[in-house]
């Protein structure tokens, strides 16, 4: 039975989780791009929770109260300013506003606290369970409890399930907690649970839900308008009402490219464009299968129920890694993905589809007599630039690219072996519709090129930030988070902090640089995992399994095999991080795509299995397996704000900071005596 409790409160807590990452965002702009602070928050909450495990009060009393919190601040906190933006991009996509409306960073703050609060409640719980069975077994309880709550919300986002069927299972897991409470206090709790749910399912009215976006479709005039998490995204209407860009390469080329592969094909005007123009065969390549079903079912021109058309549900770079074709013509079209790939990094859905390896890989899938056109607002000089410099290092040749200043940057990019046989390229029109712009004139001026602007890469794939840096509002709200953290910690521990002493509540630093450095290291991992499966959401899924599965493996190893020597463990994921550095994905090609998932799976994985072996040994004597698995998870918060650094020095310098923390943690147990990990 305490087994079974302990199972429901991991699953619990992983499961709703994810399901706020998933859910805030949509509603709350700027979490977009910021979906790390609710994990950090989690991270926080369920590191305090544990902490807190041995009080008498029950906190797990308040969590439908500060579920309800959560639930009402999302619907109605709608605090706008305006943050000019010249060094970072939020939204680019079809937007001419050089200062885009976002919610102030300021409020990220408020929100931490309150879901940090939230995840408070149920950890306190989840520590009682921890501390009530034999630490290996309970860690192991614990894993396969997560693992559950991220297969059931993968599941979830599979069948592409609203959120108040996520509340509804979150739910059906808190229930037998609730339950255990005074009769009253329990009647009162599952009515606030069934209010959290009914204001969900208010707010979700009229979107569908996508495994990436809340979806919105409304009619404006001519255009049917797509909006993805309360912003504008894409537009259908007559190929002829669209912007010139979408027939641009068959107005330069004439009608002549046979085969053509639409990369972030969308609701289909660029499919469209293609078939208009005599495309014998079109590779439809769009990450998420809801725009592709309101592109078939919505858009005028009907591009997706022509039989010439493939409709590939995939990430454009995966389909790049594992297609063998060749094409006439690649269009990178109006990729904007206005959100994450995953909440454990920085990195945008499309950054990876604009680096200079996979403007390389464009270049290896066009035919002898191919060309590339590359298109979109980009709001911003320097972006452009950065784009026209990374396709020229690519393509290992000078590009064609006009830009329409005065139209959010409008650029138009032409690249590959074709245009070596255009004496002159015919100028773009100085008039052209377009969705929510003027109608003024705006003459195309020929690009030139600042070379300074350095190419967006594998290692550094931040398209939309100038140049590596941390910017202030960044900067701001991450100082006010760890201040607010460092003051849960305190108050959580009190004095044991700085001596060491009051009984069992004890601080591990051991426990704590175990956990920065695991974070990091599942950073790194998921991010190098989208690289060899693509930035999906099964992936995202799978990445955050195969993490939970190494440190279940490694959990098992150590429950039947006594580490003596960890010092070797420890050698030995140091050299796996040095091989990781060495051999970024990609450096060794493999003509089998199994043997390349099977070497760079291991390659990856490895390590985490490594860092799960030491993390179980030391776990395995823990004389208080609450606290120190609270001080594990406060240290994985540090290393979610330590992720940030790669923003400066690219994503290889985390395993740098990997190793730092493992080593911290070794030299750690050596002076706390602890005898295993040491």
């Amino acid at each position: 039975m305490k087994t079974g409790r302990l199972f429901l409160v991991s699953f619990l807590t992983l499961f709703l989780e994810v399901a706020l990452i998933r859910w805030m965002p949509a509603y709350i702009r700027l979490l977009s791009y910021f979906s790390n602070f609710i994990l950090l928050a989690s991270f926080l909450g369920i590191g305090v929770g544990c902490l807190l495990a041995g009080r008498r009060r029950n906190f797990f009393a308040l969590f439908p109260a500060l579920q309800l919190a959560v639930v009402v601040a999302v619907n109605r906190l709608r605090l706008e300013v305006a943050i000019p933006s010249t060094t970072s991009i939020y939204f680019s996509s079809g937007t001419a506003e050089k200062v885009t409306t976002v919610e102030s960073t300021m409020l990220l703050p408020l929100l931490f606290i309150v879901v940090a609060a939230l995840f408070v409640t149920i950890a306190q719980r989840m520590g009682r369970e921890l501390a009530a069975q034999p630490p290996l077994r309970a860690y192991t309880v614990n894993l396969l409890g997560s693992l559950t709550g991220v297969a059931a919300f993968a599941v979830a986002s599979w069948l592409q399930l609203p959120p108040a069927a996520w509340f509804a299972i979150a739910f059906g897991a808190a229930l037998p907690f609730i339950l255990e409470q005074r009769r009253a206090m329990a009647l009162a709790n599952i009515a606030l649970l069934v209010v959290s749910a009914a204001v969900v399912y208010q707010m979700e009215r009229g979107s569908l839900w996508s495994p990436y976006y809340r979806i919105t479709v409304h009619q404006d005039r001519t255009d049917t308008v797509v909006e993805v998490n309360n912003i504008f995204h894409q537009s259908m209407a007559p190929l002829d009402q669209k912007e010139y860009f979408y027939q641009w390469p068959y107005t330069v080329f004439g009608d002549t490219f046979d085969n053509v592969l639409i990369l972030g094909a969308g609701t289909g005007t660029d499919v469209a464009a293609a078939l208009r123009h005599g495309a014998r065969h079109v590779d439809a390549v769009e990450i998420d299968p809801v725009i592709l079903r309101l592109g078939l079912e919505h858009h005028p021109d009907h591009p997706y129920s022509d039989p010439r058309v493939t409709m590939i549900c995939d990430d454009a770079r995966h389909f790049l890694r594992t297609t063998t074709k060749k094409y006439d013509l690649v269009v990178f079209a109006l990729i904007d993905s206005l959100t994450l790939q995953s909440s454990f990094s920085s990195v945008r859905l499309e950054s990876y589809m604009f680096t200079e390896e996979s403007l390389r890989a464009v270049r290896d899938h066009l035919s002898p007599r191919g060309v590339m056109a590359l298109y979109n607002y980009f709001r911003e000089k320097w972006l452009v630039d950065r784009l026209a410099n990374t396709v020229a290092l690519a393509f290992g040749e000078e590009l064609k690219a006009y830009v329409h200043q005065d139209r959010a940057y409008l650029a138009v990019m032409l690249a590959g072996p074709r245009l070596k046989e255009l004496a002159a390229v015919p100028p773009p029109p100085s008039r052209f519709f377009a969705y929510g712009q003027p109608q003024a004139p705006s003459p195309a001026r020929t690009l030139d090129r600042d070379p300074t602007i350095i190419p967006a890469t594998d290692d550094w794939p931040f398209l939309y930030m100038r140049a590596p840096e941390l910017p202030r509002h960044y900067l701001a709200a991450l100082a006010v988070i760890l201040v607010i953290s460092a003051i849960a910690v305190f108050g959580a521990l009190g004095t044991s902090l700085i001596t060491g002493t009051a009984g069992t509540a004890r601080w591990s630093w051991h426990f704590f640089f175990l956990g920065a450095g695991f974070m990091l290291l599942e950073t790194k991992s998921i991010v190098q995992f989208a690289l060899l499966w693509g930035s999906t959401w099964s992936s995202a899924s799978l990445a955050i399994a195969s993490v939970l599965l190494m440190a279940l493996a490694s959990t098992l190893v150590v429950s039947r095999v006594d580490i003596r020597r960890p010092w070797a463990v420890a050698s030995v994921l140091f050299g796996l991080l040095a091989l990781n550095y060495v051999l970024p994905i990609g450096r060794i090609s493999f003509e089998s795509r199994a043997v390349e998932s099977a070497f760079y799976g291991l390659l990856v994985f490895s390590p985490v299995f490594c860092a799960g072996l030491l993390f179980s040994s030391s776990f395995k004597r823990s004389p208080s397996a609450a606290i120190d698995f609270g001080a594990n998870l406060l240290g994985a918060m540090i290393g979610g704000v330590g992720e940030y650094l790669s923003l400066l020095e690219g994503y290889r310098f985390l395993l740098i900071l990997v190793a730092g923390c493992y080593l911290a943690a070794v030299l750690t147990a050596r002076l706390v005596g602890h005898h295993v990990t040491e």
